[in-house]
């Protein structure tokens, strides 16, 4: 096996003359230059015994030995041996550790790599090895949770490992206190510096981690099956970073004692999220809960923990509590039209930029637009509280003083949430998904059905597409015979006509049909591709049959409403009923308070009723 892999071209041992003063003494000298390449000789390893299992495979303790003309080296270092790939995607995988090696090797907060070689037939990832970690500790301290401000200090580093190490293109996708490394100076460094994400697009031979990249316990709802529910993105480690900063709050795992198919069903189905104790200064506690945003284009960046982290050390403790922030206040979590904060601080506003009302999230169309598009021409306010724009609008005469979370950059006509379209599609994805990005350059990032992450281009290779909208009735198209996911039939063998529940970030669709007779546990609920599917309302049903269909579905869409307001309905009236039976009760009854008077009461009562119904 490893004389199948095309290991990397190793820079020979070169000679030069070294002048030291004299010219006619020059000194040959033999140079040895220093590693370049990943690419490690599998007999210079040598395994001690095991350290750690992983859902990607083994650690062992190991020993490298590097030699050169004028060197010998042995360095105690840590390998991960991952599970068996099959054997034409494992140079695929070492072709990608290749392209990042070095980068990983400039960032002081991820751990150091040796190198890559294949031994016993698997590819294993020689690093340098550190004694404990985050996961270690905390299995030392008592009820193995870590102190506020020790959890304050390690955040802080991991928020900063996680911004260089996104900032070469990589993702983690395995975050927890496991692979949390402290140096011996006590720094936190990353230890999982993106595995999963180089193993995105290679087959497994393990069926189980086919359908998942990473540890149950501490996946976001999009890593459980990303081409559906995806894409991974920045926001997906920041799911992972506040599953690991929960246990070290509490000390116990997130989802303890629950399978993987039970964790799949509180995360993705269900929408649970771990709980955040209580007692946290108000900015962390903020923060953390915002990880947990089912929708990843609500949760926080990595500079915004880092922020929260950082001003939240310089805070005022004593006693065990905590009496103020550091010096920059934090936005605090709010949510209008769908959208937190987090999402509304990711694009800052500048002088020049068009603008227009803001959509809300998943709508078709801006409940007020108060702006149309215009151009801002000042800006006024603190950054960190509420702020202003002053925005020029063709035809009319002043500007207009806007508050900058209503409005929404467009860049060569688009905005981010808007539905596009490739101009040239594809067969590997769907070609409609929901602009994430737009950069004023025209750089863009897009969601698409298919894609495990963002699909990143160019704007002039996109075109608007009709929008879809939660609430709106939808069907598949009639040139559609095979759809991408199971959609339900009618009786007679057409289509059923369902409405949109939930639109996933990638503009994958989640329909229910409240027209079909369920039995049992039958699911209700499908997913469908923007691309097969349309619009139905009563003016696109051509004829009778069909208008009287799509009035059906709307019936029984309705239909639980009805029901439930009828059921208020009688429920006022009984109480309202039985208040006044306990008014002519109370009229009625004689002041004496024997049994019989009672009695007669009551015959009073009946007889009175009877006679009214006569």
């Amino acid at each position: 096996m490893p004389q199948q892999i095309k290991a990397p071209k190793q820079v020979p041992s070169f000679e030069y003359e070294l002048f030291e003063g004299d010219p006619d003494l020059l000194r040959t000298v033999v140079a040895t230059p220093t590693q370049t390449a990943p690419w490690i000789d599998p007999s210079s390893l040598k395994l001690k015994h095991r350290i750690g299992r992983g859902p990607f495979g083994d650690i062992w303790l190991a020993t490298h030995h590097q030699s050169g003309f004028d060197f010998q080296e042995y360095h105690e270092v840590a390998v991960k041996m991952l599970h068996p790939l099959m054997q034409e995607h494992m140079q695929k995988f070492i072709d990608k550790f290749e392209q990042l090696f070095l980068k990983c090797r400039e960032l002081p907060g991820v751990c150091w790599l040796h190198g890559v070689s294949v031994v016993n037939g698997k590819i294993s990832i020689a690093m340098r090895f550190y004694e404990g970690s985050v996961g270690d500790q905390m299995a030392q301290s008592k009820g193995g949770k870590l102190s506020l401000p020790d959890i304050l200090r390690y955040g802080s580093q991991l928020a900063k490992g996680l911004i260089q190490l996104h900032s070469i293109g990589l993702l983690v996708l395995n975050m927890k206190p496991s692979n949390f490394l402290i140096s011996d100076h006590d720094q936190l460094v990353l230890g999982d510096f993106g595995i999963p994400y180089l193993l995105l697009g290679i087959p497994l031979s393990d069926s189980d981690m086919a359908l998942r990249l990473g540890t149950p316990n501490y996946m976001a709802p999009e890593q459980w099956d990303p081409e559906v529910r995806g894409p991974l993105s920045l926001e997906t480690d920041v799911w992972g970073f506040g599953c690991s900063v929960v246990e070290m709050l509490t000390g116990v795992q997130p989802w303890f004692g629950k399978s993987s198919e039970e964790i799949y069903h509180s995360v993705v189905v269900r929408k649970e999220k771990p709980h955040v104790p209580s007692g946290l200064p108000p900015a962390v506690e903020h923060v953390i809960n915002g990880c947990f945003e089912y929708d990843l284009r609500n949760r926080p960046l990595v500079s915004d923990l880092l922020l929260v982290f950082e001003s939240s050390q310089n805070a005022i403790h004593g006693d065990g509590g905590w009496v103020g922030l550091g010096s920059r206040p934090i936005k605090e979590k709010s949510v209008g039209n769908g959208y937190t904060t987090w999402y509304l601080s990711k694009d800052h506003l500048q002088v020049g930029d068009t603008v227009r009302s803001r959509s809300p999230l998943n709508a078709r169309r801006p409940h007020t637009a108060d702006v149309r598009e215009g151009t801002i021409v000042g800006l006024d306010g603190d950054a960190d509280k509420n702020s202003f724009a002053l925005v020029k609008v063709p035809g009319m005469h002043n500007a207009l003083r806007v508050q900058e979370s209503t409005l929404e950059r467009v860049t060569f006509g688009f905005a981010v949430g808007d539905w596009v379209r490739l101009k040239q599609e594809t067969n590997t994805h769907s070609p409609v998904g929901i602009l994430h990005a737009v950069q004023r350059d025209g750089a863009v990032s897009v969601g698409f059905l298919g894609l495990e992450t963002l699909w990143v281009g160019k704007a002039y290779q996109l075109q608007m597409a009709e929008p879809y909208y939660v609430g709106q009735f939808v069907r598949l198209k009639p040139n559609v015979v095979t759809p991408r996911f199971e959609w339900p039939r009618k009786s007679g063998g057409t289509w059923c006509s369902g409405r949109i529940s939930e639109i996933l970030p990638n503009g994958c669709l989640v329909v229910e049909f409240p027209g079909r007779f369920v039995l049992g546990n039958e699911p209700n609920s499908f997913l469908a591709d923007p691309n097969e599917v349309e619009s139905v309302s009563f003016d696109t049903c051509p004829g009778i049959v069909e208008k009287y269909h799509h009035v059906e579905d709307f019936h029984w869409a309705v239909r639980p409403l009805a029901i439930a307001f009828g059921l208020f309905t009688a429920m006022k009236v009984t109480i309202l009923m039985g208040h006044g039976i306990s008014a002519r009760l109370k009229k009625n009854q004689p002041n004496s308070q024997d049994s019989g008077g009672r009695k007669s009461g009551w015959r009073r009562i009946f007889r009175d009723a009877s006679s009214t119904t006569k």
